[in-house]
């Protein structure tokens, strides 16, 4: 497929409003929250999802959001397609409506910390695309070497260049990935450098639980957040709060990626 305008062609992007395409359709977008933290949207049934605010890349000035308004009231369809988008925040509000119609209960999904289902090792060499800073310790005493792979960065024995992640990811056994690579439409060339790992994970509240996203990559474990109270989750967001405040609001969750991924994702979104 060629590249037409600002849309990025065959990306885990397009992989999920495809597969979302349809139930999307049938959905109604009744609220929308960009915050400075996160970005939030709710459904008129009441599926919640966020997403990470980009704001640090937002265009517009004061007006950081320039696409159709309001943004409420419509078909969660026409906000899933943002995902495509080069805008940092257009992206995020369609990640967040993906969540919202995606990450919902059901049956299958692992409760607690991702390292709780993390296949660590004491000889692996661990590679994580994104800062998490509560992970960070546990990892270091529980694998050999963990190199972190963030923007904007001094290169310390921990820390490199987010840049230099794709030539450094085939030399991992583990890599732990931030779904805003799905958002900044990095992703895919992090999946394709990682394509040796033992195991792969996409992690972040960010996180759609949607395996068949990632059908035909070497996706091993999604892990992030199921909304349980949405009023609180809009208000959290529009208080430029995140996920050290979402807590009481949300259950963290982690899923295996299997071969019956189509099938798992399909009652997903029922």
């Amino acid at each position: 497929m060629r590249e037409q305008g600002s849309i990025i062609p065959e990306s885990t992007a397009d992989r999920i409003v495809t597969f979302l395409a349809e139930v999307a359709r049938e959905a109604r977008v009744a609220e929308v929250r960009i915050g400075l933290g996160y970005i939030a949207v709710m459904l008129a049934g009441g599926g919640t999802g966020v997403a990470f605010t980009f704001r640090d890349e937002a265009k517009g000035g004061c007006s950081i959001f320039n696409g159709v308004r309001p943004l409420s009231q419509r078909s969660a369809y026409e906000l899933l397609v943002f995902l495509k988008s080069r805008d940092p925040i257009e992206a995020g509000v369609g990640l967040a409506c993906a969540n919202a119609l995606a990450n919902r209960e059901m049956n299958g999904y692992l409760g607690g910390d991702i390292l709780d289902h993390l296949d660590l090792r004491s000889d692996d060499r661990v590679g994580m695309v994104g800062y998490f800073a509560p992970l960070v310790s546990a990892i270091q005493s529980r694998a050999r070497l963990l190199t972190v792979f963030e923007r904007a960065v001094h290169r310390s024995e921990l820390l490199r260049p987010q840049e230099e992640a794709v030539d450094e990811l085939p030399r991992c056994d583990v890599a732990l990935f931030t779904a805003t690579a799905i958002m900044n439409h990095t992703m895919d060339a992090l999946l394709k450098a990682s394509e040796s790992c033992r195991e792969v994970a996409v992690l972040g509240a960010s996180t759609p639980l949607l395996p068949a996203a990632f059908e035909g990559k070497k996706v091993t474990l999604l892990s992030g957040v199921l909304v349980r109270n949405p009023q609180e989750i809009l208000r959290v967001v529009s208080e430029g709060g995140g996920m050290r405040f979402f807590g009481p609001h949300v259950r963290k969750v982690s899923l295996r990626v299997s071969a019956d991924s189509r099938s798992f994702s399909t009652r997903a979104t029922t």
